[in-house]
């Protein structure tokens, strides 16, 4: 799939529903911001699925971790289903 495809399709991961299972596509934010949530393990091809995502908090398992992140920080994280 081209890029331009995969674009088409991307959503930010704070709109991903609980038990979706998504791959991320691409991190933004400054670079402060980037570098924190690719060190969380969020990089371009990573497999997320959503445990639960209420009240501005979204739990997530990635890379066999469970992790819980802002959704201020999820709408920096696009992504597609997997």
């Amino acid at each position: 799939m081209l890029l331009a495809e995969q674009e088409e399709f991307m959503l930010p991961l704070s709109l991903s529903a609980n038990g979706d299972i998504v791959t991320v596509i691409r991190v933004g934010g400054n670079a402060e911001g980037k570098k924190h949530l690719e060190d969380l393990g969020f990089v371009a091809g990573s497999r997320v699925t959503v445990i639960s995502s209420h009240q501005g908090n979204i739990i997530v398992n990635i890379k066999d971790s469970r992790l819980a992140i802002t959704s201020q920080m999820a709408e920096k994280i696009m992504v597609q289903p997997a």
